[in-house]
């Protein structure tokens, strides 16, 4: 099966880390830079000044105004700058330049822009020739245009616009570089250079700790970073990851950790903490913790499932989420219909099903009629219907029984924790005596003799009862129309008869009369009953 992937492409807005390694406006004496051509040597040299930035505080800056020569070439070029491990280098420069038409008699020499350069090396190794001020071996990152400029002058000098601009360049992979800042005929200040570095910062997110990572080396790279999970949680699926992007953002998360099991996100997701005292938690899931259900409670913090009270369970199937249960009450109202050597029993539900829903009722039969004062199981000839175990609707029919007999049937209700229970299920008893059995037929009946119009039958083989008491045998006579078979005695219609037998005596049976019809074709049914 492939790995999921879990890609949240909403991370908590953080601001990316900016690192200053250079800042020009923190320079408590003069700044020292380098310029070409050198300073005194001619008037088209970078100045380094005093001056205000926008908020009126004292800063050094660097300027230059030869507008009215041609062919100008000045450059100013800063300290050795450590990159220290950056290998993207931003910088932010804050600068104004004079609007050419705004100066009177200029040439069309005049310019607007200025150009911004780096040099990578392993030492501060600069001289005032090295490296020579060119192009190469100087790497040009822009030329720098102003978005806004000043023209106007008021008695206390000029009114400067400053504008901010930023550039970034990369790959550096050297110790360190210096900034060149070239003029070629304009009139500019340069008020402020900051370079930084961008990181993506420390963040916690999708449940992992991820530290400040160094942004790659291109606007579009891409630092694959590997999280950390916080303090009780785990991985789920797959190494989660973030990658930094080349402005110091976080972007495309892979992965994520979840609380483990007995713990909960809270504070944003930035820590799992322990289910407090009756709560719990079953799973690793994104999810709070629960609350105990009904007759549980845990024993701890940070608990996985709750523990049941004392005479309360829960089966291996039941959902942690569900109430403890109990064993049922027992039944209610037990009903007994005897007939002969049966018996149909009826009760009701118990008042308390222990709050389940599975409820089931056994039966226990017990017979009482040995005569020494006890009961013992009923044998396995008592029959059931539909079962003696397990009945799901509250009755029973109870056959087979011995006549005149005392017995005891105990209705238990039970459910699916009773045999968590120590304890016997709750039942409802009721005492039945049985009548007398019912005798059986008559098997065989013989016809001894005959004439016209009678018959004389014998049975066969004696009829059984239970208790060993005698019977009579008794017969009838009935009449049924057989078109296949007819019997045409003299003065008779053609009909078909049959005669039926039963027990009124000891096993013997008397002459049974019989009307005027066939006899040949009579057939014998036969009964028992008690005299």
């Amino acid at each position: 099966m492939m790995d999921i992937l879990w890609i949240l492409w909403t991370i908590p807005a953080v601001i990316a880390v900016e690192e200053t390694l250079m800042d020009s406006t923190t320079a408590t004496a003069e700044l020292g830079w380098t310029v070409y051509p050198v300073s005194g040597s001619s008037d088209n040299s970078w100045e380094e000044v005093s001056g205000y930035d926008e908020n009126m505080n004292t800063i050094r800056t660097y300027q230059v105004c030869n507008v009215f020569d041609n062919n100008q070439n000045n450059w100013v070029r800063t300290k050795y700058i450590r990159r220290r491990g950056a290998q993207r280098i931003h910088v932010e420069m804050k600068f104004s330049v004079r609007d050419c038409s705004s100066i009177p008699n200029v040439p069309g020499s005049c310019k607007e822009t200025f150009n911004l350069y780096y040099y990578e090396s392993d030492s501060d190794a600069a001289t005032r020739t090295s490296p020579a001020w060119m192009e190469n071996p100087w790497i040009k990152v822009d030329t720098i245009a102003a978005d806004e400029s000043f023209s106007q002058v008021d008695l206390g000098g000029r009114v400067m616009k400053i504008n901010t601009e930023v550039r970034s360049f990369g790959p550096v992979s050297r110790n360190g570089f210096y900034l060149a800042f070239q003029d070629y005929g304009g009139c500019m200040s340069l008020i402020a250079v900051r370079v930084f570095y961008r990181k993506c910062p420390r963040i916690i997110t999708n449940g992992a700790l991820f530290q400040e990572t160094l942004s790659g080396a291109e606007s579009t790279s891409l630092v694959a970073a590997r999280g950390v999970c916080i303090p009780n949680a785990e991985e789920v699926d797959v190494p989660i990851k973030l990658y930094c992007n080349g402005d110091g953002e976080w972007m495309v998360p892979i992965g994520r950790c979840m609380c483990k099991a007995g713990n909960e996100a809270v504070e944003n997701g930035t820590v799992c903490r322990a289910c407090p005292s009756g709560f719990f938690k079953p799973t690793q899931k994104d999810e709070p913790c629960m609350q105990c259900p009904i007759n549980s409670r845990t024993t701890s913090e940070g608990a996985i499932n709750c523990v049941c009270r004392n005479g309360f369970y829960r089966t291996d199937s039941d959902p942690l989420q569900m109430p403890c249960t109990t064993v049922p009450s027992a039944p209610q109202t037990v009903i007994s219909s005897v007939n002969e050597t049966s018996v149909m029993l009826e009760w009701l539900p118990p008042r308390d099903s222990g709050g389940r829903e599975d409820v089931v009722f056994n039966i226990i039969c017990k017979s009482c009629g040995g005569g020494r004062g006890g009961c013992t199981r009923c044998g396995d000839n008592v029959q059931f219907l539909p079962r003696q175990l397990g009945l799901t609707e509250p009755r029973v029919y109870i056959s087979d029984l011995l006549a005149h007999t005392q017995y005891t049937f105990e209705v238990q209700a039970v459910n699916g924790v009773s045999d968590q229970s120590p304890y016997s299920p709750q039942y409802a008893s009721v005492n039945i005596t049985t009548n007398q059995a019912a005798p059986s037929t008559v098997s065989i009946m013989h016809q001894v003799s005959r004439t016209v119009d009678s018959i004389n039958p014998s049975p066969g083989p004696s009829p059984t009862s239970p208790t060993g008491s005698s019977w009579t045998t008794s017969c009838s006579i009935t009449r049924r129309t057989n078109r296949n078979i007819t019997a045409r005695p003299s003065g008779a219609r053609p009909t078909r008869w049959s005669s039926a037998g039963s027990s009124r005596g000891a096993s013997t049976c008397s002459r049974c009369g019989l009307a005027p019809w066939p006899a040949s074709d009579a057939t014998v049914a036969n009964s028992t009953s008690r005299p």
